[in-house]
């Protein structure tokens, strides 16, 4: 399995990435230029990943911006013929906006950049709390009613965030992300993003390697076993 990570002017967890798949995961990786568009050495059961960041400057709306790059073109092509891609914090942002995923990234509800440790709930982790780092301003899930509502019945939600022994609260939600979705998928379960960094959670250096479970789970696995 072949890994591409789109870097764009303003990544700056692309190569936590690469690290994390490379040496911690032990997979070929190709680093992908935001001005280029070919994709053809890439196969459907490969996966591209859009990193965290701030894609240029995200003096828009956070990925609005990078929705329109050529890469992005190519990968919005490479999702839509069933090829896996996985969006990161500013990658699940740049996800929604063109339109692979439902729903947008608002503001904290606090106003405030967060960057800590929190605690997750959901695919691969079977009953464990997950712990992994976030780091962003602009995270807070939200979509219409009818819209979470389809995400549930469809089994879309694949992490919510939650305490350390599991319990799904209020007081966990970091970011007042709506019903404390913390990451969601497609219908065809090719496309996944997330506002937490696994990448940042794969080395025993730092004394966490949950992120390890995420990656795994959903993009080196023919089909994730949703929860």
């Amino acid at each position: 399995m072949k890994f591409g990570v789109v870097v764009f002017p303003g990544s700056n967890c692309d190569r936590d990435m690469q690290e994390a798949l490379q040496n911690d995961l032990k997979q070929e990786v190709v680093m992908l230029w935001h001005k280029d568009k070919d994709l053809s050495r890439f196969t459907t059961n490969d996966c591209i990943i859009l990193p965290g960041g701030f894609s240029y400057g995200d003096y828009l709306r956070c990925g609005a911006i990078a929705r329109f790059s050529p890469m992005m073109q190519s990968v919005i092509d490479f999702a839509n013929s069933g090829g896996k891609v996985l969006g990161v914090c500013n990658g699940f942002q740049i996800l929604c906006e063109s339109h692979l995923l439902p729903g947008v990234l608002l503001r904290n509800a606090n106003q405030q950049f967060i960057c800590k440790n929190v605690y997750l709930k959901g695919v691969g982790g079977a009953d464990k709390a997950l712990k992994i780092p976030i780091a962003h301003g602009e995270g807070r899930y939200f979509a219409d009613e009818a819209t979470l509502n389809e995400l549930e019945a469809n089994n879309q939600v694949i992490y919510r965030y939650c305490d350390e022994k599991g319990q799904i609260t209020a007081a966990a939600n970091p970011n007042g992300a709506i019903r404390n979705i913390a990451g969601i998928c497609n219908k065809n379960r090719n496309v996944f993003g997330m506002m937490p960094h696994p990448e940042r959670a794969c080395t025993s250096a730092l004394g966490n390697i949950d992120g390890r479970i995420i990656l795994k789970t959903l993009i080196m696995q023919p089909q994730p076993a949703f929860v």
